[in-house]
């Protein structure tokens, strides 16, 4: 019997020894491994994280590259322990390739490729995007269109919400006119003035890496369905007095229904019935109050008659707006559709008793 204890211990020490040989190898290689990276990165940053470092190109534009190791550190690929040969293979070799991009456009454009290395299922989408398109396309091509690091740096990305108002800010570097018109619009007065995270900001609208051109008639045609992501939400309206039923009404009403109809039938169909964007405006949208905004009661008619050019003042007057007729809204709609909603049943239903009384007496008469 001791002869077995003792065996079943030897065991137990084999195995508790074996154990803690792997787990410090492990802890071992771990350490390695981490210091490799550390001492691999510290080897670039021992030359790029010097101030002032630099090349000038054939064009005679200097290419930056210097690096600040804390910016790096706090961004979220230094957060990750993304190494500088991760995103620079061609790199690790010193002395360096030598760089053969004329310009700094054409260097951006021969590096941000390595982005799909990670992010494949972003650079898929991407492929139908209106930038990629632009950069891509035999005639008319835009070699400025945005890439990867055009939105989100380089060796400073962070999280895309981090602040939201970095994203409207972002896409001004190109679309200067536009961001001008959005900051004045009610969205961008809240999200850059107020810091309200409730509005949209421009990826909310038009997505981030499959963004659609503003000629795109899918895109257009699908535009009530994005406003509708706020603008039925009934909690989120309530919060702020507007009226939810806008959306709802919008469908109700003959333009709603019409491109709903043409969506349903033959989806991408252009039809010439208004959506939201069409009376509302794009990025220069204005509270309905207001003396700017296009579907202003004084301004409401100009609206219409982009559409309808032979339309009177009194034109308007037809339109219910978007509110269901209540006895606050519209209240001679609202009485007249329920006295008829009483009066049509009721003279129906008359007729029906006076129908079936006058059938029931000729039977008990025979």
């Amino acid at each position: 019997l001791k002869k077995k204890a003792l065996v079943v211990l030897f065991i137990f020490g084999a195995l508790f020894f074996s154990l803690s040989l792997f787990v410090d190898s492990a802890a071992a290689f771990e350490l390695e491994l981490n210091s490799g990276i550390a001492q691999q990165d510290e080897e670039c940053l021992a030359c790029h994280s010097q101030p002032g470092m630099q090349v000038t190109l054939d064009s005679g534009e200097p290419l930056y590259l210097t690096v600040d190791p804390e910016v790096y550190a706090n961004s979220v690929h230094g957060e990750q322990g993304i190494t500088c040969a991760q995103c620079h293979p061609a790199m690790v070799e010193f002395p360096h390739p030598e760089i053969t991009a004329e310009n700094r456009r054409e260097f951006t454009l021969q590096t941000y490729e390595v982005c799909q290395t990670c992010h494949e299922d972003v650079s898929m989408r991407f492929t139908n995007d209106a930038h990629q398109q632009a950069l891509t396309r035999e005639e008319n091509q835009n070699l400025e269109a945005a890439v990867c690091t055009d939105c989100h740096g380089a060796h400073d990305v962070v999280a895309p919400d981090e602040p939201p108002s970095r994203i409207p800010q972002t896409c001004q570097r190109c679309h200067s006119e536009i961001y001008t018109l959005y900051k004045d619009s009610v969205h961008g007065e809240a999200l850059l003035g107020e810091g309200n995270t409730d509005v949209p900001s421009c990826v909310d609208c038009h997505n981030a890496h499959n963004v659609q051109g503003p000629v795109n008639t899918a895109f257009r045609l699908w535009s009530p369905q994005i406003c509708a992501r706020c603008h039925a939400n009934e909690e989120l309206m309530a919060e702020y007095g507007i009226n939810p039923d806008v959306f709802e009404t919008y469908l109700s009403d003959f333009h709603g229904t019409t491109v709903e109809m043409f969506q349903s039938v033959a989806p991408g169909q252009e039809t010439n019935k208004a959506v939201c964007i069409d009376c509302h405006g794009v990025h220069d949208i204005k509270r309905a109050d207001d003396p700017q905004s296009a579907v202003q009661t004084d301004r409401l008619l100009i609206t219409c008659q982009k559409c309808h050019p032979e339309a009177t003042p009194n034109f308007p007057a037809s339109w219910l707006g978007h509110y269901h007729p209540s006895p606050e809204h519209y209240p001679i709609v609202y009485f007249t559709d329920l006295f008829y909603k009483i009066f049509i049943p009721g003279v129906l239903g008359g007729m029906a008793i006076f129908v079936a009384s006058d059938i029931f007496r000729r039977i008990r008469r025979r």
